[in-house]
């Protein structure tokens, strides 16, 4: 596959919305995170865009990172690009030289599957093409989508696929799963799809999408420590912006967006203990939150972009300091 001719190809979700909403924190300037590199087209953008800034490019996928190093080559005395997963902010930040608290002017945060993981079969992300078990973001990571079928009880099993995919027959599944891995491992994605056209009653098979799409996303979850990962970044990244700094956060997956949704509420309240009738001094929210809701892409840009239909965009300013 010839990557090089695909990074032009590749289109930023929600590229405007993003530069609306981040780009009055950054025409004068400062450090922009991107915190989910992937491919650097969202990064390319705002580095031509904004040429007094600052980057910091943060992937855990050894392989986009190369690849958005060379694409942001003309950048090269702007940017600082860190092998790290979002929840490492502080850290990147402490190796570009940056404190990890009040630091960044702003955030961007695109979660979930990149287009390259996507679009690369052997990654074993798509259960349209058959493909090894794997499911790595981080090549270097241990653990496989393979090694969760073969290895998880059922009960374990289960719990990844009702939680993390909200997947009705989880038990069914897991059942199914744990015996045929006993007369064979689970080493492809196609094994893995024919057991869920068996185990998946037809009625339900006829709505509601592919039925391996649930089943998938909670195994890439699972590898890849995703919920767990944006729960303890996200903090981090809130932290790292300095006053009148913005975040935007783009899920595609209901549990991210509860995620990114609970989080910026409990920042953009007030800290005042509620008995009191006055607002304390210092105690007010730290930040505003600057979507109503969270914000989907319009019809021309699915149409355009068929990869933006799920996406749940959610985005704050810092208007106070932490007491």
């Amino acid at each position: 596959m010839n990557h090089a001719s695909q990074t032009p190809r590749h289109v930023p979700v929600l590229l405007t919305r993003a530069d609306e909403i981040l780009g009055p924190a950054l025409v004068s300037g400062g450090v922009l995170i991107d915190a989910t590199l992937g491919l650097g087209g969202h990064a390319e953008y705002f580095l031509r865009t904004y040429p007094e800034i600052r980057l910091i490019g943060l992937d855990r996928d050894t392989e986009a990172l190369r690849l958005a190093g060379a694409r942001l080559a003309p950048f090269e005395d702007r940017i600082t690009l860190v092998h790290t997963r979002y929840d490492g902010i502080a850290d990147a930040l402490e190796s570009a030289g940056l404190p990890p608290t009040d630091s960044v002017r702003a955030i961007l945060m695109d979660l979930g599957v990149s287009s390259m993981q996507l679009d690369e079969a052997e990654r074993g992300f798509a259960y349209s093409v058959d493909a090894p078990l794997d499911m790595r973001m981080d090549p270097t990571a241990e653990l496989t989508a393979a090694d969760v079928l073969n290895t998880y009880s059922h009960g374990e099993l289960a719990r990844v696929l009702k939680t993390y995919g909200e997947e009705r027959f989880a038990g069914r599944i897991a059942s199914e799963v744990l015996k045929r891995r006993q007369q064979r491992p689970f080493t492809t994605s196609a094994q893995l799809v024919e057991l869920l056209y068996d185990a998946i009653p037809a009625a339900t098979r006829r709505t509601g999408g592919h039925p391996a799409k649930r089943t998938f996303q909670a195994l890439r979850v699972e590898v890849n420590k995703e919920l767990e990962s944006l729960e303890s970044a996200l903090p981090a990244a809130l932290d790292a912006l300095e006053v009148g700094g913005r975040i935007v956060v783009m899920s595609y997956q209901s549990l991210e967006d509860k995620v990114v949704k609970q989080v910026l509420a409990r920042r953009s309240a007030s800290r005042t203990p509620v008995d009191l009738p006055v607002e304390l001094p210092g105690m007010g929210p730290e930040f505003a939150v600057l979507t109503r809701g969270a914000e989907k892409a319009s019809a021309q840009e699915i149409e355009e972009n068929p990869r933006a239909a799920p996406v749940r965009m959610r985005a704050a300013e810092r208007i106070q300091e932490a007491g």
